[in-house]
């Protein structure tokens, strides 16, 4: 079983929602649509629902082209971020309300029911109304009546936007487990790069319509193979710089900051991309040192958070711990650049760094 998108595309009047995307989903797996607000994930959802038609292009599920065929003719179920539920039915009658349409009888009902409801920890609120319920409980309900369907696709999209963050991260962390052993491809659309790879499966980034990479997930984040897929797998954004490279030496354009290198790049122009958390206020690696003049010091936590600028680069440190910087000081930041990725002239990840 797999779902594929064959040159699909959509566009509306003269605007392009989806631009030609090919892509393959296998059975089993959780694939994770990753991009900013507008990056087409939820149109490319509703494509795979059957709930929107693609302009061209064709949807083909376990070897059969389903491209117009009603999502009511399709095994498939979709959660929103919106807690959809109904309001007059109990939790249990939220849960079982797509077997009773498709005709289940009823201790199949109950039987199915009990187990997804312990599975979501349910069990004690199948007779509450969703009023009754917190935030957290109402989206196990909406997930527990897409789980009790046993669909052959299942879409998530951004499932848990409206949570609070306890009960994000802990869903987060439950929703492979719910999947394990399932005969489905499940499909979750997100905006968090820390969901991606808090869930694992695969990642396709997307950015305006255009899927730029799909892959292993922990692949897509440690080899972005371009400066525009590494931005949208970066939260809090990745820093950029312009440097050469020139012997064993590599050093930013203006030449600020300066670092030997045993790399085998060529000699020449290179953007570098650094995840905030190689740049800290301690060293780790082979860290070069970096003049900062602070322009945000937030604590989250156990993290600081910082933004500064060195020359024309407006920057964001990461670091574990406290350490609480005035505006407008000068600091010491430490560069690992152990841990940077290099990109061509075109934007490409240089691959034999």
């Amino acid at each position: 079983m797999s779902l594929e998108l064959k040159n699909v595309e959509k566009k509306v009047g003269q605007d392009t929602y989806i631009y030609t995307t090919n892509l393959k989903f296998e059975k089993n797996t959780i694939n994770i649509l990753l991009g900013s607000t507008l990056a087409g994930k939820t149109t490319l959802m509703q494509i795979m629902a059957g709930l929107d038609k693609p302009t061209s292009g064709e949807i083909w599920f376990d070897d059969q082209n389903v491209t117009g065929t009603k999502v009511q003719n399709r095994n498939v179920s979709m959660v929103y971020q919106q807690f959809i539920n109904y309001p007059n039915f109990t939790v249990y009658e939220n849960i079982s309300s797509p077997l009773k349409i498709a005709g289940v009888n009823s201790e199949e009902i109950k039987e199915r029911v009990g187990k997804v409801a312990e599975l979501l920890k349910l069990s004690d609120m199948l007779n509450k109304k969703p009023m009754e319920l917190s935030g957290g409980q109402q989206q196990r309900t909406a997930l527990a009546r897409a789980l009790v369907k046993d669909s052959d696709l299942i879409l998530l999209d951004e499932p848990l936007a409206n949570l609070d963050f306890k009960l994000r991260e802990e869903l987060r962390e439950e929703l492979p487990k719910l999947f394990e052993n399932r005969d489905c491809i499940v499909v979750y659309a997100t905006t968090e790069p820390s969901d991606a790879l808090l869930i694992g499966g695969n990642t396709v980034t997307l950015n305006e319509g255009r899927v730029v990479q799909y892959g292993k997930t922990l692949d897509v984040y440690t080899k972005p193979n371009s400066l525009e897929s590494a931005q949208v797998f970066s939260d809090p954004p990745m820093n950029f710089a312009d440097v050469k490279k020139t012997g064993s030496t590599i050093s930013f354009s203006d030449n600020s900051v300066k670092w030997e290198t045993k790399s085998k790049l060529k000699d020449g122009s290179y953007t570098i991309g650094v995840r905030p958390h190689n740049i800290t206020t301690y060293k780790e690696g082979s860290s070069v040192e970096i003049n900062a003049k602070i322009l945000i010091s937030e604590l989250s936590g156990s993290e600081s958070l910082i933004h500064f600028t060195n020359g024309e680069l407006n920057w964001v440190s990461l670091s574990s711990g406290t350490y609480q910087m005035k505006v407008g000081d000068s600091a010491k930041l430490f560069m690992n650049t152990d841990e940077l990725l290099y990109f061509d002239e075109s934007k490409r990840l240089v691959s034999n760094v």
